[in-house]
């Protein structure tokens, strides 16, 4: 078993837990939230929230061996039910034609939009977008790196 205390380049966690876990091939993760460099460092739009959160889970899936195309489950917390709608079309954007499994429900916490965890599974082949050798959000697919 692995665990990954805190990916390169994300904000520091917020309490006594790993970002993930990595364990028998498979990769569970903590929630994240919209947070780039600190608590603070939010995007305004909650568009981009969704955006920042899903990019933060990519990265911290990255450094586990995964990506969201090896997404097989993801749970998400959203503060307001009306942003259901906006939320779908940024998470349809980020995994394509891979949806995984999903559970969102509504609750109450402190001051975040929304959190997002998943478990995945540890990747067979390359991670990296060849085209730009960095994450793949929003979303290069393995499937359109080849076909080009």
């Amino acid at each position: 078993m692995r665990r990954i205390a805190n990916a390169p380049g994300m904000a520091p966690v917020l309490g006594p837990y790993s970002q993930a876990v990595v364990a028998n091939g498979m990769v569970f993760t903590s929630g994240q939230i919209p947070a780039r460099s600190s608590m603070q460092d939010q995007p305004e739009d909650f568009a981009g929230k969704v955006r920042q959160t899903l990019t933060n889970l990519e990265a911290i899936l990255l450094e586990a061996g995964s990506d969201l195309a090896h997404v097989a489950k993801v749970t998400t917390y959203l503060t307001d039910p009306d942003q259901l709608a906006e939320y779908n079309g940024v998470y349809a954007e980020a995994f394509g034609s891979t949806l995984p499994a999903r559970t969102s429900c509504c609750v109450g916490i402190w001051d975040i939009a929304l959190e997002i965890e998943c478990i995945a599974f540890v990747a067979d082949g390359p991670l990296q977008d060849p085209l730009t050798n960095g994450p793949k959000f929003v979303s290069v697919t393995q499937e359109a790196v080849q076909a080009c």
